[in-house]
């Protein structure tokens, strides 16, 4: 018998043991949010530092609320990023929309239910036209959003009653952001979404078994399943010790889940990556580039206009100010560093899911710590933009160091 092993070993039957990578090869890969977490630990320790009541659970809960918008704005222009295309007009979408939901409910008495969703479908719609234009003519998304974007604020102004406001109070819209689950729900809620995260990380190891690709046990299932449980157990406690877990945070939170599954597990989602990396390539194997990209940046167009509803629930109205405002204001370079930030590439083909909540919280930190401190806002604004070049900075000279550029 050790002979018969001896000689199957020796002929090359059974296939060398995995390669083990370095630590610069796995901060290039698995890791490459490592940074980013650092720096926001490294964010809340200061500020924890400079004033007691930043890790308040009130002030946790209000950071996280703040955080909101940004980061589903970021999330919808991560699948824009992610096919190497830039969106300039989400924030203009954010407005028109959710001054069109204001409108059709207030004026037309629509329900709340059809006024969101023709919000949200006319997102989409926006978002999907300005990507055939793109693919079609050859311009640019950059001229071709920006452009929509100037359209859509005079769109925005002309949909607006004389009074430049529409006040949203006792229509049901404010609702959305004044519902909180406390107690016992949050926790079943919390197990809930658990059971489906442990349920799809496992088919996931399991599938990549099946077609003989190899599965950790460490890094492949026990360190995301114990690593989301922490935090899950950690984020339900904290915003159950101030009112319990706001319906905003959770949308948030599904919107993460559903947008991971879509990138992680479904084929969709592998062709983003594809068109990313090389479009050329991805045309040559039967990808149908355009549409890939008129889908993406329709994902963009109905998240932003997501994004608008929940924004004047907040605010209990929409007005000139609603998408940041005629320009954009600063939502839409939030939204665009929140997403660079969290580690989705400018240059397409890399970039999760995390990286929007990560990147909403980094911005969403170094305001609420501001505040906190009695910064002037110029001041927040000169630290986000630093932050910006800083973590592109970090991004490039961690592909320079391990010379790849991974995703």
């Amino acid at each position: 018998m050790a002979q018969v092993l001896s000689a199957s070993t020796d002929s090359g039957t059974f296939p060398p043991p995995p390669k083990r990578r370095s630590f610069s090869e796995l901060l290039a890969t698995d890791l490459r949010a490592l940074p980013v977490v650092i720096g926001l630990v490294a964010l809340w320790i200061f500020f924890a530092i400079q004033s007691d009541v930043f890790l308040s659970p009130q002030n946790l809960s209000n950071l996280l609320l703040q955080s909101t918008v940004v980061g589903i704005m970021a999330l919808g222009l991560m699948f824009v990023l992610l096919v190497k295309e830039i969106d300039l007009s989400v924030a203009a979408i954010n407005g028109v929309t959710a001054v069109l939901m204001a409108k059709l409910i207030v004026e037309f008495g629509f329900s709340p239910w059809t006024a969101v969703a023709s919000a949200i479908v006319a997102g989409a719609v926006i978002g999907c036209l300005s990507a055939r234009w793109m693919t079609y003519v050859g311009v640019p998304s950059f001229v071709v959003t920006l452009g929509l974007g100037l359209a859509l604020n005079g769109a925005q102004l002309l949909l607006l009653p004389p009074t430049a406001r529409y006040g949203l109070m006792g229509s049901g819209i404010e609702q959305i952001a004044q519902t909180r689950i406390e107690g016992v729900w949050a926790w079943l809620l919390l197990v809930v979404g658990l059971l489906i995260y442990v349920g799809i990380t496992v088919s996931n190891a399991w599938r990549r078994r099946n077609v003989g690709l190899p599965v950790s046990m460490l890094s492949g299932l026990a360190a995301p399943l114990l690593g989301g449980t922490l935090l899950g157990v950690g984020v339900v406690a904290v915003l159950n010790a101030h009112q319990g877990v706001p319906l905003l945070v959770l949308i948030f939170a599904a919107m993460l889940g559903l947008g991971g599954y879509v990138l992680k597990e479904t084929q969709f989602g592998l062709y983003l990556y594809a068109v990313g990396n090389n479009d050329e390539a991805a045309r040559r194997t039967g990808v149908n580039v355009g549409r890939i990209k008129m889908a993406a940046f329709g994902i963009a167009g109905a998240v932003a206009a997501i994004a608008g509803v929940l924004a004047a629930s907040r605010t209990l109205g929409v007005g000139v100010f609603s998408g940041g405002g005629i320009g954009g204001g600063t939502l839409l370079l939030e939204s665009i560093a929140a997403a660079v930030i969290g580690g989705v590439s400018l240059f397409g083909g890399r970039g999760s899911v995390h990286a929007a909540l990560l990147g909403a919280l980094v911005i969403g930190t170094v305001q609420n710590g501001l505040n906190l401190m009695g910064v002037e806002n110029e001041i927040r604004l000169i630290v986000t933009g630093m932050l910006l070049v800083l973590a592109v900075s970090i991004d490039k000279l961690i592909e320079k160091a391990t010379g790849q550029q991974a995703f």
